[in-house]
């Protein structure tokens, strides 16, 4: 018998053949149905680590499912290759970011091609390459044009250490860089920014109709963070005709108003810590009466505190957990509530931030929690204006009830109260309906070379202008120093900032910022679909053939930026005609695998933690490793990889080597039952049928288990004497439903048994539903999640057919108020639910 095959030796012959055989590889020709899989452009940080292989093993598993589904699949992979990494890797090691990034990808290309992963590697695209920096500053170019992009003043996160803007996921939740660990600073520069917020409405209705995760919808529904209610007006008392607007989605709170409060970088702060308010003759200017008493030293104080903030992250300032007390200064202010006609008093905050709303609040510690932290603290009242159920004992009250202490909104519902309060500041000329956002304006400035330079020139006749399309691609010089110095190699050169203006031809000023790279990473996947393009980053004709992905694969980390800013792009350049006016969404369906951990970490790089695939490769080889990745759990699980992983996957190659051995060697029965025969057969049209199911809901691991369950009855019908064609049968068929999974072995075992036909080429199984229908399955009837009938009924058995005969149970009926269900669940046949 033969035992063992050649794994290393099978694996690079078949990767060999996929390649060279261009099988995966499709065109405009192609006559088949089309699809598009596609898996997240990576990071080139070298060699795959295990995050890599799960992520990867989804998508070629996609690609050749669909495949063997009659598909015509465009499965690309480009590399997101400008970055911080490589040029922190220049500074130190004094190599060129190209020649580290370059080197980079062909780890990271090696390893991907060793697992055994298709893709149209003719498509490969570069953030790096001068065409893609060509495409990126012409859709810069017209997005400026459409006035989509603009310069203006704004803080930045500033990394002292890295000597570079962050983008605020960069920034740790202690507020330090989460690269160089460096405390990071807030720094006022001029940057350049996309209107992303002109969107806002758009990208948060866009998400109701996509079949993505809910939890990342809920996610990017927050992150833009559409709220309606009221702004309003509350004076400063002893300071004539000088308001602090606030904005609240709650007005209906206004009477438990105790206390307001304003961030540290609010214009007042500025004004109260000036010296100007010491001066005499601006007293008399602005009717200052002695309630506005703010004095020299208390300016000192104020600003004392508004330096200690400085360096906090806005992560950290709003945090909701009690690991730091509320941090705050009284400012020697009060302010007015206009509902009530009485003075409250002012104080600075760290957890008012100037980004969102207005920079002020009017703090009601009754029904928010972070106010009734701040209130404990300084001991500041705190009144209720809902009623709280029977029996509360807990600190701030969010939930719904009556109004109380409200005056002539007591009574009403919270809704109710909103309306009416806001109809009476509109009525009053106090305030107004306001709707805000949390999002801002995406800000894509980075002081680095590593980056796409932005193509704008600063002539001091004419103002700002585009470079001309016929001066693109402008592209970073090679001669530059790579120096810890904060400010960027491509400003400190001698000539790249010397432009001409393309207006009067005199002498002009070259932008030295460099594009966020998350903008290479929103439109990327616009130009896999037309890659061979010259003449423009993609035509429409291509994009109507292929857009939107079907399969969009990637991590959660990645839920709300980069999906977030793909969405604007689609958006944007549908508004600008470069892409198909009725495109809007670039991915249609989402899947964000699980992470891979080890104590207690995201593996990466970065924090050191990899387990390298190639170790795997060279042993066990690539299959057992994908099956692993596929048989731990849900693929939208987390998994800790911890020393029983090894173990698992050597159990993992030795059930391949199981299915290798029943595969090759030739079954001759000396006694052929029946009985044994129609058993194999039936099992095996069940496992085809539910396989099928679990592949297109992403229930891999229970594919797996499935085949495993397989493989176990063809050894058992081989014992017991089931007839060749039966067990020939079952095994061509374990081999097909396996091949998207572990697609060396299986390409192998297809080419022996079938004279060296290609199994990825062959049709998926359908089962033989007439064989089916004879099976009998015990169906389990529930009502509310709890058994409460079981019938014996046929494989086949419809949606219908299991809900007639449980509503025809009386004793179904009797759990079921007014005999009926609200919602029915099916898992047929095995299981129905229903639901009250």
């Amino acid at each position: 018998m033969t035992e063992v095959y050649n794994v290393q030796e099978v694996e690079r012959k078949w990767q060999r053949i996929w390649e060279e055989s261009g099988i995966y590889q499709v065109d405009d020709d192609d006559t088949r149905p089309r699809s598009y899989v596609l898996c997240m452009y990576p990071y080139p940080s070298g060699a795959a680590h295990q995050g890599h292989v799960k992520n990867y093993t989804f998508g070629d598993l996609n690609v050749r499912f669909r495949t063997m589904k009659g598909e015509a699949v465009l499965s690309p992979f480009g590399f997101d290759s400008f970055g911080l990494p490589a040029e922190n890797a220049a500074i130190r090691t004094k190599i060129h970011p190209r020649e580290y990034t370059d080197a980079r990808i062909d780890e990271l290309r090696s390893s991907v091609k060793r697992l055994g992963a298709v893709f149209d590697w003719r498509r490969e695209s570069k953030s790096h390459d001068p065409s893609m920096i060509k495409w990126s500053q012409i859709i810069f170019a017209r997005l400026y044009e459409a006035g989509l992009a603009y310069k203006a003043e704004a803080p930045v996160n500033w990394c002292p250490g890295c000597q570079t803007v962050l983008a605020n996921e960069q920034v740790n939740s202690d507020g330090t860089c989460d690269r160089s660990g460096d405390i990071v600073e807030r720094k006022n520069l001029s940057q350049w920014f996309f209107r992303i917020t002109s969107y806002a409405d758009d990208l948060l209705e866009g998400l109701d109709s996509l079949d993505w995760p809910e939890r990342v919808k809920t996610m990017q529904r927050n992150w833009i963070g559409r709220s309606v209610g009221a702004k309003m007006k509350l004076k400063v008392a002893g300071l004539s005709d000088y308001s602090i607007e606030v904005y609240t989605t709650r007005p209906d709170t206004s009477f438990g108003m105790t206390y307001a409060v304003i961030a540290p970088e609010h214009p007042f702060v500025e004004l109260i810590t000036s010296s100007k308010i010491q001066d005499e003759k601006w007293k008399i200017d602005n009717v200052v009466s002695p309630e506005f008493s703010v004095s020299e030293q208390n300016s000192r104080e104020i600003q004392d505190f508004v330096q200690s903030v400085k360096n906090l992250s806005d992560v950290d300032r709003v945090t909701t957990t009690s690991e730091r007390p509320k941090r705050g200064i009284f400012t020697r202010c009060s302010v007015m509530n206009p509902f009530t006609g009485k003075l409250v008093p002012l104080y600075i905050a760290d957890y008012v931030l100037m980004t969102y709303g207005t920079g002020a609040i009017m703090a009601v510690p009754g029904e928010d929690q972070r106010d009734y932290d701040f209130a404990k603290v300084f001991d500041l009242p705190i009144i209720r204006t809902v009623a709280p159920p029977e029996g509360f004992e807990g600190d701030a009250y969010t939930g719904s009830g009556e109004k109380i202490n409200s005056e002539f909104l007591n009574g009403l519902s919270i809704e109710e109260a909103k309306s009416k309060a806001i109809s009476w500041l509109q009525e009053r000329d106090l305030g107004v309906a306001s709707t805000q956002y949390r999002l801002r304006d995406w800000l894509i400035s980075r002081q680095r070379y590593w980056g796409c330079p932005i193509p704008i020139v600063y002539c001091d006749k004419c103002g700002t202008s585009t470079v001309p399309v016929d001066d693109l691609p402008v592209l970073a010089p090679d001669d530059v120093e790579f120096l810890p110095t904060g400010e960027s190699p491509l400003a400190r050169h001698a000539i790249f900032s010397k432009a001409v203006c393309p207006k009067c031809g005199g002498p002009a000023t070259r932008e030295t910022d460099t594009m966020d790279t998350f903008v290479d990473s929103s439109w990327y996947f616009l130009r896999f679909c037309d890659s061979f393009n010259s003449k423009e980053p993609f035509s429409l004709t291509a994009l109507e053939e292929w857009m939107p992905v079907d399969q969009y694969i990637g991590g959660i980390e990645h839920a709300i930026l980069h999906l977030m800013y793909a969405r604007f792009f689609t958006r944007a350049l549908s508004d600008l005609s470069l892409v198909p006016k009725s495109l809007k969404e670039p991915f249609a369906r989402l899947f964000t695998q699980g992470m891979i951990r080890m104590d207690g970490s995201k593996m990466s790089k970065s924090k050191g933690n990899l387990i390298s695939p190639e170790q795997y490769f060279d042993g066990v080889g690539a299959d057992a490793l994908r099956l692993f990745h596929l048989f731990i759990g849900p693929p939208g699980d987390d998994f800790d990889w911890t020393g029983q992983a090894d173990e698992m996957i050597e159990g993992c190659s030795r059930f391949l080597k199981r299915v290798y051995r029943v595969a090759v060697n030739e079954y001759v029965p000396t006694k052929v039952q029946d009985s044994e025969s129609k058993l194999l057969r039936e099992f095996t049209h069940r496992i085809i049928e539910k396989a099928t199911i679990d592949y297109e809901r992403w229930s891999y691991n229970t594919v797996v288990s499935g085949a495993m369950s397989l493989c176990n009855q063809i050894y058992k019908g081989i014992s017991n004497g089931a007839d060749s064609s039966s067990v020939d049968e079952a095994i061509d068929i374990l081999i097909k439903l396996l091949a998207p999974m572990t697609p060396h072995i299986c390409a192998e075992l297809w080419s022996i048994r079938h004279d060296g036909e290609i199994v990825h080429l062959q049709k998926w199984p359908t089962p033989d539903q007439a064989l089916l229908s004879s099976v009998k399955e015990t169906l389990v009837v529930q009502v509310a999640g709890k058994v409460r009938e079981k019938f014996e009924v046929d494989g086949s058995i419809t949606e219908q057919e299991a809900l007639a005969l449980s509503m025809g149970s009386q004793k179904v009926l009797s759990f079921l108020a007014n005999g009926s269900a609200s919602r029915v669940v099916y898992r047929l046949p095995k299981l129905i639910n229903l639901i009250p």
